[in-house]
């Protein structure tokens, strides 16, 4: 029996799921080209042709997982209950990946020297965050003063909760994701009474 080689778009999905399984099945730390590349059925070459390094390579693979699996927009009818739902499924799925990130960071910045937001762009760059789209109902819905919603404030519960994951290693509490909600952002987006 003759094995089909894989070319193109198809090669590519396959060595990226390969190294997101790597990743997950060993961490960072132990993460290397050679893994991936006995796990995809390959060699270090052909990965290296596509990614100048591990860091990279990574980036890539936690991208193609974001985007296989995107988040779905809650829509509770209410911009709270919409932005809770979302912040409860985000640590659901961000718990996954936060850990890999930090490290991810730490070393492409060491050896690169790139600021860690032109990770976060690349990584997470794609269409409107579920976060835009619930906020531009809660405008429609009369939730929210579009004159006060910029990208940091749209950002911020999210933001939030990655902080807490980097820094302790542990989900965020359900208390803290309401007071999140209640205390900082939902006064922010109803803007001045």
């Amino acid at each position: 029996m003759t094995t089909r080689r894989r070319r193109g778009i198809e090669l590519e999905a396959a060595l990226l799921r390969a190294a997101w399984d790597e990743l997950t099945e060993v961490g960072y730390a132990a993460f290397t080209l050679e893994g991936v590349a006995v796990r995809a059925g390959t060699s270090r070459p052909v990965l290296a042709r596509r990614w100048p390094s591990r860091t990279h390579l990574v980036q890539a693979a936690i991208r193609q997982h974001v985007a296989l699996t995107p988040v779905e927009v809650p829509d509770t009818g209410t911009l709270r209950g919409d932005v809770l739902a979302l912040l409860r499924h985000v640590m659901d799925r961000v718990g996954e990946i936060t850990g890999i990130l930090g490290f991810v960071n730490a070393e492409h910045f060491r050896e690169t020297g790139e600021p860690i937001s032109a990770v976060r762009e690349r990584v997470l760059a794609g269409p409107p965050t579920a976060m835009e789209r619930i906020l531009d109902r809660a405008v429609e819905r009369g939730e929210a003063n579009p004159a006060v919603i910029g990208t940091r404030i749209a950002s911020l519960p999210v933001d939030l909760i990655r902080h807490d994951l980097i820094l302790t290693q542990e989900p965020v509490p359900d208390a803290a994701l309401i007071e999140i909600v209640d205390t900082i952002f939902l006064p922010l987006v109803h803007g001045p009474s």
